[in-house]
């Protein structure tokens, strides 16, 4: 059974690592010290780390055995599935330095499969696994506000809930570990869909002779409303496409659910063709713009700008 927390409950935590400092881990883990814990960072450039510490305060290591030393618990935000293995095992590696019955939570948007690797690595050391990628984008990094999809045993995560809930809206238990990926794969196969749907819906209009800044208001008010028409419309027909999520992460998270599929059987022939699209994309030289940029491939197509 799924468990959705949104406490604010104390939080008897004060010392934690947190490894990997991109544009999401950056802003998390300074929500961290911003709530008053001691914070231990570690990011494979050492600038990225040394310059996190001049903003924020806490201290910085050279490797994530170092960081996670004294830890109560560790939290990650690194790349893909071999970027995680490259943090976590190995002599270098968090599960070498973290004390027995110290959780690791992962926000690293990767493969069920490698979260329940580490999480029968984890167990044979005292350690304990939750892997939790998160929803929101750079902007509810920033902001706090982000939404996180948990897998692992429900002790586990009720440890680290309220030091989640210090960047996040809701935080829910999914299940066991992987869990949390799986549902994060839901979430990207449905925001490829909208976008394209979306992208495909202002074009039309567009090319229609529509006011769409008034279409998009209306018809956001009925049943087409979503969270990317009410967020990305009015930037989508400005051709305003810098906002953080790049087309290069969402390949690789739809190149991951595409993995997925094969596994289980599900038929993603949407999730596929909208891949596909984003491929356009960045052959088109767009690898850096956000998600929502699906439309400037129309537009080119089109012959447009």
């Amino acid at each position: 059974m799924s468990q959705t927390v949104t406490s604010t409950s104390p939080n008897p935590v004060r010392r934690v690592a947190f490894l990997g400092l991109g544009v999401m881990g950056y802003p998390m883990a300074g929500h961290l010290v911003k709530a008053g814990l001691d914070v231990t960072v570690y990011n494979r450039t050492a600038a990225k780390a040394a310059q996190w510490v001049a903003e924020h305060g806490g201290r910085a290591a050279a490797t994530p055995r170092e960081a996670v030393q004294g830890a109560e618990l560790v939290f990650a935000c690194v790349g893909n599935d071999d970027d995680l293995r490259s943090i976590v095992l190995g002599p270098d590696g968090a599960f070498a330095g973290m004390a027995r019955d110290t959780v690791f939570v992962d926000h690293t948007t990767a493969s069920a499969n490698v979260a329940r690797e580490l999480s029968a690595s984890a167990a044979p050391l005292g350690l304990h696994f939750i892997d939790a990628p998160v929803s929101g984008g750079q902007s509810g990094a920033q902001s706090g506000k982000l939404t996180i999809m948990c897998g692992g045993d429900a002790a586990s995560f009720a440890r680290v809930e309220p030091t989640l809930a210090h960047y996040a809206v809701a935080v829910t238990l999914i299940g066991a570990a992987g869990a949390g990926q799986l549902a994060k794969m839901v979430n990207q196969i449905a925001v490829a869909g909208l976008v394209q749907a979306l992208s495909e819906a202002i074009n039309f209009g567009e090319r229609a002779g529509l006011d769409m800044a008034l279409v998009l208001d209306v018809i956001g008010k009925g049943a087409a409303a979503s969270w990317q028409m009410n967020n990305r419309g009015q930037t989508m027909m400005a051709g305003k496409f810098d906002h953080g999520f790049a087309v290069d992460w969402m390949r690789k998270d739809l190149g991951v659910c595409l993995d997925e599929a094969k596994r289980n059987g599900a038929a993603l022939p949407v999730t596929a063709l909208v891949d596909q699209f984003y491929g356009d994309v960045q052959r088109l030289g767009g690898s850096r713009f956000d998600t929502s940029s699906l439309i400037w491939r129309l537009r080119k197509l089109d012959g447009g700008a």
